[in-house]
C-alpha cells in the first residue's frame, strides 16, 4: 500500500510538472539597443568659397550652394555624411539693426522649447576676428538638436540650423550628437570674415 502511494505521490507530482513545463511563460521584455556608431577621426578643412566668410569643416561633411533665382549664393547646405544629417547655413547682409536678426535666431530656438527638456547656450566672442554669436544646444525629443548665429555686428550676419533625417531619439542620437558638436564648435572658433 505505501509502494501504491509513494507511486501515486510520484505520478501527481510529474502531472504537474508537465503541465507547468507547457503553460508559455510570460515574455521579459527586453530593453531597447541602438546601432553602434563608429565615426572616424575628426580632421578638418578650410572651405574654399567665392563668399565673404571660411570657416574649418568636417572632412566627412560636404556643402552646396542653395541656389536663388538660378544663381548660387552664400547660403549652403551641409551634408553630414554618414550622420545622415545637414545644416542649413544662411548668410545675411545686414539692412537692419542687429537686434532684428538676433530677435529671429532666438525666435528659431523657442520653436522648440515645447519639445526640449533643456537649451544650453554658450557664447562665442572673438573680437580679434570680429567674429560674435551664439551656441545652442536643445536637448530632449528636438527636431533640431544644435542652432548658432554669427555676425561682426555691423554688416554680416551667419546662422546655422542642424537637421537629422531621423525620427528626434536624443538617447540613440546622443553619439552623433557628441561628435557633431566638437566639429560645430571648430567651425564657430575658425569663422572668419573674409575682406
Amino acid at each position: 500500500m505505501n509502494n501504491l502511494r509513494f507511486i501515486s505521490c510520484i505520478g501527481i507530482v510529474l502531472i504537474c510538472w508537465f503541465i507547468q513545463a507547457c503553460e508559455d511563460k510570460p515574455p521579459i521584455p527586453k530593453p531597447p539597443t541602438y546601432l553602434r556608431s563608429d565615426f572616424p577621426a575628426h580632421s578638418y578643412k578650410r572651405t574654399n568659397l567665392d563668399c565673404p566668410y571660411s570657416f574649418e569643416l568636417s572632412e566627412i561633411y560636404t556643402y552646396t550652394p542653395v541656389m536663388q533665382n538660378g544663381e548660387k549664393s552664400c547660403h549652403l547646405d551641409i551634408n553630414l555624411g554618414q550622420l545622415n544629417g545637414v545644416i542649413n547655413f544662411s548668410y545675411i547682409e545686414m539692412e537692419h539693426p542687429l537686434k532684428d536678426y538676433i530677435d529671429y535666431a532666438l525666435a528659431k530656438v523657442d520653436e522648440h522649447k515645447v519639445k526640449a527638456d533643456a537649451i544650453d547656450d554658450s557664447q562665442i566672442i572673438r573680437p580679434d576676428a570680429h567674429v560674435y554669436g551664439t551656441f545652442f544646444e536643445l536637448k530632449g525629443e528636438v527636431a533640431s538638436p544644435f542652432q548658432f548665429y554669427l555676425t561682426d555686428s555691423t554688416n554680416r550676419f551667419v546662422s546655422g540650423v542642424v537637421y537629422f533625417n531621423s525620427r528626434p531619439n536624443y538617447d540613440s542620437l546622443r553619439p552623433s550628437l557628441n561628435y557633431l558638436k566638437e566639429d560645430l564648435m571648430r567651425l564657430m572658433n575658425t569663422f572668419e570674415w573674409e575682406k
